[in-house]
Protein backbone atom coordinates (compact mmCIF):
# COMPACT_ATOMS: atom_id res chain seq x y z
CA UNK A 1 0.00 0.00 0.00
CA UNK A 2 1.01 3.39 -1.08
CA UNK A 3 1.58 6.04 1.99
CA UNK A 4 -0.80 8.67 2.28
CA UNK A 5 1.72 11.52 2.79
CA UNK A 6 0.57 16.04 2.13
CA UNK A 7 2.51 18.73 3.36
CA UNK A 8 1.58 22.01 4.97
CA UNK A 9 2.40 24.93 6.64
CA UNK A 10 2.58 24.61 10.59
CA UNK A 11 1.23 28.05 11.16
CA UNK A 12 -2.05 26.26 9.36
CA UNK A 13 -4.47 24.18 11.41
CA UNK A 14 -4.98 21.63 8.76
CA UNK A 15 -5.73 18.40 10.44
CA UNK A 16 -4.22 14.89 9.63
CA UNK A 17 -6.82 13.01 8.50
CA UNK A 18 -6.62 10.42 11.18
CA UNK A 19 -2.93 10.21 10.56
CA UNK A 20 0.14 12.03 12.33
CA UNK A 21 1.42 15.93 11.81
CA UNK A 22 4.81 15.82 12.20
CA UNK A 23 6.95 19.08 11.93
CA UNK A 24 10.58 18.59 9.83
CA UNK A 25 11.96 21.77 10.72
CA UNK A 26 15.19 21.88 12.47
CA UNK A 27 14.24 25.52 14.03
CA UNK A 28 10.97 25.80 15.96
CA UNK A 29 8.59 28.30 14.20
CA UNK A 30 8.65 31.61 15.05
CA UNK A 31 5.87 33.04 17.14
CA UNK A 32 4.15 29.76 17.71
CA UNK A 33 3.44 28.20 21.22
CA UNK A 34 4.17 24.30 21.18
CA UNK A 35 0.81 23.45 22.36
CA UNK A 36 -0.73 25.55 19.36
CA UNK A 37 0.94 23.76 17.19
CA UNK A 38 -1.00 20.42 17.38
CA UNK A 39 1.78 18.43 16.98
CA UNK A 40 2.53 14.56 17.09
CA UNK A 41 5.93 14.57 16.41
CA UNK A 42 8.83 17.18 15.48
CA UNK A 43 11.12 15.12 13.17
CA UNK A 44 13.92 17.93 13.82
CA UNK A 45 16.83 15.18 13.25
CA UNK A 46 15.21 14.63 9.20
CA UNK A 47 15.60 18.35 8.77
CA UNK A 48 18.72 19.88 5.97
CA UNK A 49 21.70 20.34 7.93
CA UNK A 50 22.29 24.05 8.64
CA UNK A 51 25.00 24.40 6.00
CA UNK A 52 22.67 23.17 3.04
CA UNK A 53 19.60 25.03 4.50
CA UNK A 54 22.14 28.76 4.90
CA UNK A 55 23.19 27.93 1.12
CA UNK A 56 19.66 27.12 -0.17
CA UNK A 57 17.95 30.32 1.23
CA UNK A 58 14.76 29.11 -0.22
CA UNK A 59 15.14 30.53 -3.63
CA UNK A 60 13.64 28.24 -6.22
CA UNK A 61 15.55 28.74 -8.95
CA UNK A 62 18.38 26.42 -6.40
CA UNK A 63 15.53 23.96 -5.43
CA UNK A 64 16.80 20.96 -7.90
CA UNK A 65 20.33 21.22 -6.55
CA UNK A 66 18.67 21.29 -3.17
CA UNK A 67 16.73 19.04 -3.59
CA UNK A 68 19.93 16.47 -4.66
CA UNK A 69 21.65 17.79 -2.28
CA UNK A 70 19.47 16.74 0.59
CA UNK A 71 18.32 13.82 -0.38
CA UNK A 72 22.54 12.58 -0.57
CA UNK A 73 22.22 14.14 3.36
CA UNK A 74 19.10 11.87 4.03
CA UNK A 75 21.60 8.64 3.23
CA UNK A 76 24.17 9.95 5.87
CA UNK A 77 24.21 7.89 8.97
CA UNK A 78 22.89 10.60 11.22
CA UNK A 79 19.71 11.84 9.24
CA UNK A 80 19.10 7.64 7.60
CA UNK A 81 17.87 6.64 10.74
CA UNK A 82 15.45 9.45 11.29
CA UNK A 83 14.26 9.26 7.71
CA UNK A 84 13.61 5.44 8.59
CA UNK A 85 11.10 5.97 11.86
CA UNK A 86 9.43 8.90 9.40
CA UNK A 87 9.42 6.08 6.37
CA UNK A 88 7.98 3.05 8.93
CA UNK A 89 5.10 6.21 10.46
CA UNK A 90 4.57 7.13 6.65
CA UNK A 91 3.26 3.26 6.28
CA UNK A 92 1.84 2.78 9.27
CA UNK A 93 -0.76 6.02 8.96
CA UNK A 94 -1.17 8.70 6.85
CA UNK A 95 1.34 11.66 7.18
CA UNK A 96 1.04 15.41 7.44
CA UNK A 97 4.66 16.79 6.79
CA UNK A 98 4.65 20.39 7.89
CA UNK A 99 7.13 23.17 7.79
CA UNK A 100 7.16 27.34 8.72
CA UNK A 101 8.58 27.62 4.94
CA UNK A 102 5.78 30.04 3.06
CA UNK A 103 6.91 27.96 -0.19
CA UNK A 104 5.83 24.44 -0.02
CA UNK A 105 6.28 23.44 -3.33
CA UNK A 106 10.29 24.42 -2.95
CA UNK A 107 10.61 23.20 0.86
CA UNK A 108 12.11 20.21 2.69
CA UNK A 109 8.87 19.16 3.14
CA UNK A 110 8.17 18.52 -0.67
CA UNK A 111 11.57 16.57 -0.91
CA UNK A 112 10.72 14.28 2.34
CA UNK A 113 6.92 14.23 0.48
CA UNK A 114 8.26 12.96 -2.56
CA UNK A 115 10.74 10.53 -0.79
CA UNK A 116 8.08 8.71 1.22
CA UNK A 117 5.52 8.46 -1.72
Amino acid sequence: MKPKVKIGRVYDDTPAKDGMRVLVDRIWPRGLKKEAAHLDQWAKDVAPSPKLRTWYGHDPEKFDEFRRRYSAELDEPERAEAFGELRELAHAKPLLLLTASRDLEHSQAAVLAEKLS
